[in-house]
This record gives C-alpha cells, sequence and structure tokens, in this order.
C-alpha cells in the first residue's frame, strides 16, 4: 500500500503575546460581568501598546465603576509577569471606552412570549475531534501549547529564570497515512532579558521539547531543525514590541489549522455569542463521537442566523470509510441535543464565570474543571454515540 505522506505545522503563542493579553483582558471582562449577572451581554475588544491599554464594547448588565475593571486589568497583566519599562501592570494608562448594547441586536437577541432567543449574531462555527492525542486533538497544536504551557508555569515559579513573557512556538510532524509519525521540526521564541545570550536562552528552552513530546516522534529530529529566537535576541517584547488586539490568534484558539474556522473569535464575548457557544458545542460533539469510537476523525459545522433560534445547518464529516454513519450521528444529535443558543449554555452550563482561563493554551484540549471551566471537553455523552 502507498503511503499518503505529507508535513503538517501548527503555531501557538504565550499568554504575554500581545494578542493573548487582549484575550486575557477582554475575557477577564466577560467574567467580571456574569460573576455578577449571569445573563449579562458582552462584547469586549482590548488593545495594547506601548504602556497602554484601551476596552471598548458594548455592554448589557450590572453597574461596574470603571476603577474596578481598571484594577482588574492590571491584575492580569501583573499574572501574565509584565513589570517591564515598556509595559508595566504598575504604570500602564488604562482606558475602557464600553457603553451599552444596540437595542437592535437586543431586540433580535432576546426570548419573547412565543419566540425562543435568538442567535447573537449570524455565522458558521467549526468542531473537530481526532485520535492523534489522549486529549482528541491534533498533535502539532497540543505539543505547541504545551511546551509554552510548561515554560510559563516555570517562569512563573522561578525554576525558569531570565525569560519574559513573550513567547511563541511551532511543531511540524511528519504524517503517514493520516496519522503523524514524527517531529521533523521545532521553532520557539522567547523574550528574555538583556542577561541571557543566545546560547543560554537555548540551553534554558531545549528541555522543554523533551518534557513535553513523547520520545517516539523525537528519535529522528535533527538538532539543526530546532530553531530558538532564529532571529537573534528578542529583549523587546509584549505590547511594547507589537500592538496587540483582541481575537487575532483564532487558528491557535482552535485546532492549528487541522480543521476549519469559521472566522469568529471567542474571547471577550459572552456565551449568547454563537461565535463562541456553536464552537464549543460542536467540539463537545465531535469529541463525544471520537470517544465512542465512531471514527478516527469528526468534524461538524453549524450555521446560525441573528434572532432565529434553531441551527439553519448540521454537517458532519468523519474519517475516510466512515461515511456511512454520518446520517445515523445526526440523528443522534437532533434527538438528543437542543442547539439552540439557550440550549447549548444550560447544556454546557456557559453561563459563569469560565472563560478566563481559556484565553492562552487553547480553547480546547483542556481538562474540564470542578468550576465549569471546559465543560465542552467532556465525554460524558459518548455512549449515546455508540452504534
Amino acid at each position: 500500500m502507498l503511503k499518503n505522506k505529507y508535513l503538517f505545522t501548527s503555531e501557538s503563542v504565550s499568554e504575554g503575546h500581545p494578542d493573548k493579553v487582549c484575550d486575557r483582558i477582554s475575557d477577564m471582562v466577560v467574567d467580571s460581568y456574569l460573576s455578577k449577572d449571569s445573563v449579562s451581554r458582552v462584547a469586549c475588544e482590548t488593545l495594547t501598546t506601548t504602556n497602554k491599554v484601551v476596552l471598548a464594547g458594548e455592554i448589557r448588565g450590572p453597574k461596574i465603576e470603571k476603577d474596578e475593571l481598571i484594577s482588574k486589568v492590571r491584575d492580569c497583566i501583573k499574572d501574565i509577569g509584565y513589570n517591564q519599562e515598556g509595559f508595566s501592570w504598575k504604570t500602564a494608562n488604562i482606558e475602557t471606552y464600553l457603553h451599552e448594547q444596540s437595542a437592535d441586536i437586543a431586540m433580535g437577541v432576546d426570548a419573547k412570549e412565543n419566540k425562543d432567543e435568538g442567535a447573537g449574531d449570524q455565522g458558521i462555527m467549526f468542531g473537530y475531534a481526532c485520535t492523534e492525542t489522549d486529549e482528541l486533538m491534533p498533535a502539532p497544536i497540543h505539543y505547541s501549547h504545551k511546551i509554552l504551557r510548561l515554560m510559563a508555569d516555570d517562569r512563573k515559579n522561578g525554576s525558569l529564570k531570565g525569560i519574559e513573557p513573550d513567547s511563541k512556538s511551532q511543531v511540524t510532524m511528519l504524517y503517514e497515512n493520516e496519522k503523524p509519525i514524527k517531529v521533523t521540526s521545532v521553532v520557539i521564541s522567547t523574550q528574555h532579558s538583556k542577561d541571557l545570550n543566545q546560547e543560554k536562552v537555548r540551553e534554558a528552552i531545549i528541555p522543554y521539547i523533551k518534557k513535553t513530546i513523547p520520545e517516539k516522534f523525537l528519535t529522528d529530529l535533527n538538532p539543526e531543525e530546532i530553531y530558538i529566537n532564529p532571529t537573534g535576541q528578542f529583549i523587546i517584547g509584549g505590547p511594547d514590541g507589537d500592538t496587540g488586539l483582541t481575537g487575532r490568534k483564532i487558528i491557535v484558539d482552535t485546532y492549528g489549522g487541522a480543521a476549519p474556522h469559521g472566522g469568529g473569535a471567542f474571547s471577550g464575548k459572552d456565551p449568547t455569542k454563537v461565535d463562541r457557544s456553536a464552537a464549543y458545542v460542536s467540539r463537545y460533539l465531535a469529541k463525544n463521537i471520537v470517544a465512542a469510537g465512531v471514527s478516527e476523525k469528526c468534524l461538524i459545522q453549524l450555521a446560525y442566523a441573528i434572532g432565529v433560534s434553531k441551527p439553519l445547518s448540521i454537517f458532519i464529516k468523519l474519517a475516510e470509510g466512515d461515511s456511512g454513519k454520518v446520517e445515523k450521528v445526526k440523528k443522534i444529535i437532533e434527538d438528543n441535543f437542543n442547539l439552540s443558543p439557550r440550549g447549548i449554555r444550560e447544556m454546557l452550563k456557559l453561563n459563569n464565570p469560565i472563560y478566563e482561563v481559556t484565553s492562552a493554551y487553547g480553547h480546547f484540549g483542556r481538562k474540564p474543571t470542578n468550576n465549569g471551566e471546559f465543560s465542552w471537553e467532556k465525554i460524558d455523552k459518548a455512549d449515546l454515540f455508540k452504534l
């Protein structure tokens, strides 16, 4: 049998990347309102640049004083680890321009006497799962996230010294017959202090590759294909080096390019926005289908119209050879899952302050917590899909 060979690459960025700083702040705002009123409506965009943060967007919910929000923004920046000359939690100038949600949008979204609550916008959302990792995520994005997450953990606990918050990773893997066989290259770029030269940075970072990626994938990795700060020094970073905006890392947030994306970002949006909630339930369905052993891969697309509660379409694609199961799977979904915006939120308990933690290292492939975070990662419906 001929082997179908190809290389596939995914990237991740750390919580200190300028765009991720913005995602964190926007999701903090969502959580702040949901913690006071679980039916709050929030659409918050954040911009960061040299020692400046700007919040803008639409809110419907309890009054939160500007000073309280600004204090929480500083807490976010401090936790990420920024106390640099060009961007510091202590000295950053923070402005907020949040205002009331449009009455026209509210009219289409709100439930009425004989009408269920509609979607907050039109759009298409995708969910995906596969058997490449225990988390049922594509391998390249999974390992790209994990490298940076371990680096951040050690940076914060003091065991990784001289490394600053802004970093990126990229993992390329060789696939044969649709399965990952080995890693062919790894790229890690990380901000560092002036005290570290490139040799010291490489020495500090290389161990995270071995801590993250299973040995079976690293056996043939050429050391020359490990690129640590390939452009040289990386001292000026974070929002001081590049302007950040909410919602600019949508492929990092999802499947690393291994599955399509509908285009809508997640962070800064309350769960009435189907950009977020329908993407989460699509992953939930796909993951339970794969966990049930129906197929080694599952892609789901949902489509919505603003003000309309039911999805306009449900598309399901399974691994090659499993297409005959699609209609049965679709029938199970239609009979057992309420995919209206309200149904999704109730099913996954999304009207809770659970979003700030999702803002870095991916919204998928994470462990569900007792606090309700990552509820869409549970496989508690797998038995429904056993054909």
